[in-house]
């Protein structure tokens, strides 16, 4: 059960602090509307960091179902433990998402965009050509995946310290090089529990929830967590046998 309570409460406040990013730039009467693309890929940033610090010394700080799977692909985690994983990342995301609307409740009427409403909750990308956005996830997802194992190798000495913080850089990195075509979701919590949430709350004027996109930020991250986990593991970790983490 630490691992779902850990998983849970950090992935509530990975939600609440990242997408409440987006809602402060993009809801209309926000003191932070136009902020713009910095504001929400550090918004993710320090949300990703303040997480991993928070729960991190609980159940490890995935918060994400593919960081879960790839770190089971790297032998970092046991198999067993998956379900407990995906069940508290999967419900934090959800509660995260609600309070986001709760905090935002007045904003949601006076924006006539039903657009921005949804990216509030999930990504949306900025051209529809559904083989290119899944390909974006799975590079990006990839990228956060060698970056993590990198950061927490045991070699480079920062893990339990600057760890966190380091991975909160390496989010904010893939936001500003890798976000612009889908929005960077490389998480399916991240993005399919707010998304049920748009879908069932009754947020005033919101439009579709977009569900013939969904498919995409749930399987693409999966597998480019997977593919960056065993690039990690086979090939980097190989160049120096001696120092081989796995």
């Amino acid at each position: 059960m630490n691992i779902f309570i850990g998983e849970l409460l950090g992935t509530l406040l990975l939600i609440v602090l990242g997408n409440g990013s987006v809602a402060t730039a993009l809801l209309a009467r926000s003191k932070g509307q136009k902020g713009g693309w910095i504001v929400i890929t550090a918004g993710w940033g320090f949300a990703v960091a303040i997480a991993v610090y928070a729960v991190g010394w609980i159940s490890g700080g995935h918060l994400n179902p593919a960081v879960t799977f790839g770190l089971i692909a790297a032998g970092k985690t046991p198999l067993s433990d998956l379900p407990l994983y995906l069940a508290g990342q999967m419900t934090g995301a959800m509660l995260g998402a609600l309070l986001v609307w709760l905090a935002y409740y007045t904003h949601w009427a006076a924006t006539r965009n039903p657009a921005l409403k949804l990216m509030c909750f999930c990504t949306k990308p900025a051209i529809y050509a559904p083989k290119w956005n899944f390909l974006t996830e799975v590079i990006a997802t990839a990228v956060l995946l060698i970056g993590v194992l990198g950061i927490f190798d045991i070699h480079n000495g920062i893990g339990s310290g600057v760890g966190p913080y380091a991975v909160g850089i390496l989010v904010f990195s893939i936001g500003l090089s890798l976000g612009g075509p889908t929005g960077y979701a490389i998480n399916p919590a991240r993005d399919l529990a707010p998304r049920l949430m748009h879908a069932w709350l009754p947020i005033h004027g919101k439009g579709s929830s977009e569900w013939g996109y969904a498919w995409i930020p749930v399987t693409a991250p999966l597998i480019g967590g997977l593919l960056g986990a065993y690039i990690y593991r086979y090939l980097l970790s190989s160049l120096v046998p001696d120092l081989k983490s796995f």
